[in-house]
């Protein structure tokens, strides 16, 4: 391999951190691994380089040495002297976790490592006045849980996992990438390193350690949810695995509609139906809330669509204790659609009298029309 400026190759400078080169090193050989660039002659030249620059960089002696006399100082010292792969068994903390590298000679690390258990999701469905006032609930679900009678190891009484004959209780195997090895997981015992023979097998989760059972989980909702809103029950998924941590609960909210008042966000919306007189005339309405009854002052010519704010009477603030929401109310003035002979004949003097007006204003707005002319 021809000799190159290690700290160029990284692309790093020449006072980089530690921290700094191994950040370098790590997204060049994520990008050239040969996993991800198979039969690229190119890209594997350039994890070579990259692993060679690494070598050099990542040790504190053979980078001062490196710095002081260049290449021809660390072929006297006897250090590195070219690509070798055996430098491939520093590099685990970084890429194993990406493609389960190791070197050919087979790992000793099991790979039976703790797992958190898988998270779920749920939709809980709420009263409107369970979300405005806040509610604990019960919640089923229905999920894996360690098996009682093993206890969740999968196994009957007395018996015991025997050591997986494809990887020798490695977890893993290798396959051979060119220059270098690259580590599987192992088909028959899945990474585990173990196996169970059919016959010690506990009879009642079947091996699998876990059983489905429905549980009940008891959660609080604050007041002032609404749909579309996510709580996180956290250790209440499914079991971890080898000793891992359960995985969480996720409900997803939905709060049913309300037959009178529309919400948007922390405010709600209404529609209040008054007649003719109580808009020409004003009056007083009696205004139901979600906290009781609110008087609302209706003034004088008021038209219909006109809307009016009840300040605090609106939906619980999530997270804001004893704060609300404003209530607006539209009123929606009524035509009658039936009338006993008084009211129509009151209705036919009212008209009358609108007529009038009607003709003296525009008299009047003709004069201001004829003076200006």
């Amino acid at each position: 391999m021809a000799e190159q400026d290690y700290y160029q190759t990284l692309g790093v400078a020449k006072d980089a951190s530690d921290q700094e080169i191994k950040k370098a090193y790590r997204k060049l050989a994520l990008k050239y691994h040969p996993d991800k660039n198979p039969d690229d002659k190119e890209a594997e030249e350039k994890f070579k380089q990259a692993a060679e620059a690494y070598q050099i960089l990542s040790d504190k002696e053979k980078r001062q040495v490196y710095d002081q006399y260049g290449h021809a100082g660390l072929r006297g010292s006897g250090g590195f002297g070219g690509f070798n792969a055996d430098a491939f068994s520093g590099f685990e903390d970084i890429l194993g976790d990406f493609f389960g590298f190791g070197r050919g000679g087979g790992g000793s690390r099991s790979r039976t490592r703790a797992r958190q258990g898988r998270s779920l999701e749920q939709v809980l469905e709420l009263g409107f006045m369970e979300a405005f006032e806040g509610v604990d609930k019960t919640v089923k679900v229905v999920k894996n849980e360690n098996c009682d009678t093993c206890e969740g190891s999968g196994l009957r009484a007395g018996a015991s996992r025997k050591t997986c004959g494809t990887c020798g209780g490695h977890g893993q195997v290798q396959v051979q990438s060119g220059f270098f090895a690259i580590s599987r997981t192992c088909p028959t015992c899945r990474g585990t390193g173990q196996i169970v023979d059919p016959s010690d097998r506990c009879r009642t989760c079947y091996g699998k350690g876990v059983v489905e059972k429905e549980t009940e989980i008891k959660v609080h909702i604050q007041p002032g949810v609404d749909t579309g809103m996510q709580l996180r029950v956290s250790g209440k998924g499914e079991p971890g695995q080898h000793g891992g941590p359960p995985g969480d609960l996720y409900l997803h909210l939905k709060v049913e509609e309300h037959e009178y008042f529309h919400r948007k966000g922390d405010d709600l919306y209404a529609s209040v139906p008054i007649s003719f007189s109580q808009a020409a005339l004003g009056t007083e309405l009696p205004i139901p809330t979600l906290k009781g009854e609110e008087q609302l002052a209706i003034p004088e010519g008021t038209q219909s669509g006109k809307r009016f704010r009840i300040p605090g009477a609106g939906f619980s603030i999530v997270g804001r204790p004893h704060r609300f929401g404003d209530l607006y109310v539209e009123v929606v003035v009524q035509t009658p659609t039936k009338l006993s002979k008084k009211e129509r004949e009151l209705y036919k003097e009212l008209a009358a009298l609108n007529d009038e007006s009607a003709q003296e204003e525009k008299s009047v707005f003709q004069k201001v029309v004829d003076f200006f002319n």
